[in-house]
């Protein structure tokens, strides 16, 4: 697929690579990149050959800072017609449930975090920055915070939104807060981004994919409510599971290699 605002490509791994591709404007988004995401996540929902993504951004300065201002996006003269501008940019959103590995250096400000707040394993270099300018130009910020609630304290959540442009959370600190799982030195950040996504993309795309489902939905659902939708999912989703792996394997004494994080 080609496209003007974002790279795509996939690869034998099973693993689609998605690069946000304005380095010059820091990598804002305009409406032609949500138009380009849309339809960027479609493709990846409906390929069974992905299963799993990476997230990342083109340049050194800045993974995003959200809605590019000189451009902006487009904004219906209807106000009742009004939509979010990033429901097209996150990916469960747009029901992608195959796993997004999102990697973050530089700067990662405002609507940057439509793509963060909806990713399910986000690392960042040891020079990530995260802040959220909304307050301090007098708008309200609302919609990234009310996703970012949703993965960090709501202290934390408050704090990021209401100190503006004066206050930025270094990586050391977004890793503390559980912002981010990772911590790594700049230069290897795409390859250590990769080798997760490799690590999911081996395993069974089923078992994958339900879980990523039944724990994103369960965000919006009482306790109760979560654990018997979740009973559901493993009733639907553990027999295609087992046809996949030879637990047999684990069995007989074989066990997987794994590392301590």
């Amino acid at each position: 697929m080609l496209f003007e605002s974002i790279l795509y490509e996939s690869d034998s791994e099973h693993v689609a690579t998605i690069t946000i591709n304005r380095p010059d404007a820091l990598n804002s988004f305009t409406q032609q990149m949500c138009d380009e995401f849309r339809g960027v996540w479609k493709s990846v929902r409906e390929d069974d050959a992905v299963h799993a993504v990476v997230l990342r951004s083109a340049g050194d300065r800045a993974f995003s800072t959200g809605a590019d201002q000189k451009i902006g996006v487009h904004h219906p003269e209807n106000f009742w017609n009004l939509d979010d501008p990033g429901a097209s940019l996150g990916a469960k959103r747009n029901r992608v449930w195959k796993p997004v590995v999102c990697a973050i250096q530089g700067m990662a400000a405002g609507g940057a975090f439509y793509w963060i707040n909806e990713s399910d394993i986000v690392i960042c270099s040891d020079d990530a920055t995260f802040f959220d300018p909304h307050v301090s130009y007098g708008k309200v910020s609302s919609l990234e915070p009310i996703g970012l609630r949703q993965r960090i304290p709501l202290g934390e959540v408050l704090r990021w939104a209401l100190m503006g442009l004066d206050e930025r959370i270094t990586a050391p600190r977004a890793l503390a807060m559980g912002l981010v799982s990772e911590v790594v030195p700049k230069e290897d950040l795409w390859d250590r981004a990769r080798q997760l996504a490799v690590t999911i993309a081996a395993k069974p795309p089923a078992a994958v994919q339900g879980t990523v489902k039944a724990i994103w939905d369960s965000l919006d659902m009482t306790l109760g409510a979560a654990q018997l939708n979740g009973l559901s999912y493993t009733q639907l989703g553990n027999p295609i599971g087992t046809a996949q792996v030879d637990q047999n394997a684990f069995k007989s004494g074989e066990r997987p290699n794994w590392e301590p994080r």
